[in-house]
């Protein structure tokens, strides 16, 4: 394992934008079979180019592809993965009797492998686009979601008789395939996007896990083992960072909860660099969790709503950041919005505009706090 700890960015985000109208519409062509792959690209292309700029003005110094070639963040790059797959989403009638689309299920149906380059491409079209002091950042859900969201039931038997150690390492060699191939494009900065650590934190989510059979107490160091397993492969000079996301569709969260239940196998015992904790409102909690956090690491404080268009304050985000000091060298902290704008690509109910004023925010603090970025 290397570690990293050169890139520090104080002013930093989760990586989703809201989607253009026009690149909606050309997703629409492309499902019903009125324009190509190819074509659907271009316009893509065209929309990155430009949230590139977007990110630029605002102030940022990490840039990311707004997740544009992505209709779920997670499931369009874990069902990639050899011996994966994915089912088709499907609608499910709520308890007030609206109708509300159910995000694909993944699973594990053969031994896991590096099938192919997943963002390769991808990332080398973001870095021709990104300007001479600024660093293309690429988003990736967390191999724990391999895991938690179907259990051991969704993970084939056959494949895997028992879990460990083969399918946590396999997972973990695959990552490891992908990790090396964007390192070796100039790729220094990889942001791993994780809910189920997040929802340990919440009693309605533990439960379920124990329905499934798992212990909700050991699940996070088990993820821990599982995530150093990564790092023990990352590249040198490459910074590994973890969001905790409590759930972000449609503007809507999934979780609530400290961070108690799962702050010491997170921030002890996981080897990453950086962290982005989710610190908008109530339901995340204090900052007593942050104790656990050694030296050489990170916390970037999501103190940013990306939910609803209302604006934080300047200053009530510097008294929380002061909050966190206490138990966080100041040094080891920076600002981020508490989640993307739109983690799917239906979005959340936000503005465009809101979506720059919240930023510029974020900027603006963060160089008022720590001075340059």
């Amino acid at each position: 394992m290397t570690k990293n700890t050169s890139q520090i960015y104080r002013a930093d985000h989760i990586g989703s934008f809201l989607r253009p109208q026009y690149l909606l519409d050309a997703r629409e062509q492309f499902a019903k079979k009125a324009i190509s792959a190819e074509q659907l690209r271009l316009v893509e292309d065209k929309a990155i180019a430009e949230i590139v700029r977007f990110q630029e003005e605002v102030g940022l110094k990490t840039i990311t592809d707004g997740e544009f070639r992505r209709t779920y963040f997670h499931v369009d790059f874990l069902k990639q993965i050899g011996g994966v797959q994915s089912d088709e989403p499907f609608t499910i009638e709520k308890p007030d009797g609206t109708l509300e689309l159910a995000p694909p299920t993944i699973r594990v149906v053969d031994k896991v492998r590096h099938a192919k380059d997943i963002q390769l491409a991808d990332f080398n079209y973001l870095k021709g686009q990104i300007s001479e002091g600024h660093t293309a950042k690429v988003t990736i859900p967390s191999p724990t979601m391999l895991h938690f969201r179907g259990g051991r039931a969704g993970i084939s038997r056959d494949a895997y008789p028992e879990l460990e150690p083969d399918f946590y390492q396999d997972v973990a060699n695959a990552y490891g395939d992908e990790l090396r191939s964007l390192a070796a494009a100039g790729c220094t900065y990889v942001q791993m996007d994780d809910t189920n650590l997040a929802y340990l934190c919440d009693e309605k989510m533990r439960e379920a896990a124990r329905s499934r059979g798992d212990d909700p107490n050991e699940l996070p160091l088990r993820y821990a083992r599982f995530i150093n397993l990564v790092v023990n492969q990352k590249p040198a000079g490459m910074t590994l960072g973890m969001h905790l996301c409590r759930g972000n569709f449609k503007s809507t969260h999934a979780a609530s909860g400290n961070y108690e239940p799962v702050a010491e196998a997170l921030l002890s015992a996981m080897n990453l660099d950086t962290y982005f904790l989710e610190y908008d409102d109530d339901r995340s909690g204090d900052f007593r969790p942050l104790r656990f956090l050694p030296k050489d690491k990170l916390v970037v404080l999501g103190l940013v709503t990306t939910k609803v268009g209302q604006m934080e304050s300047k200053d009530d985000l510097k008294r929380r950041i002061e909050e966190a000091s206490k138990y966080v060298p100041l040094d080891q902290l920076a600002l981020s919005p508490q989640c993307g704008f739109s983690s799917t690509v239906h979005g959340n109910n936000i503005a465009v505009e809101d979506q720059r004023s919240k930023l510029r925010l974020v900027v603006e603090t963060a160089q008022e706090v720590w001075g340059d970025n």
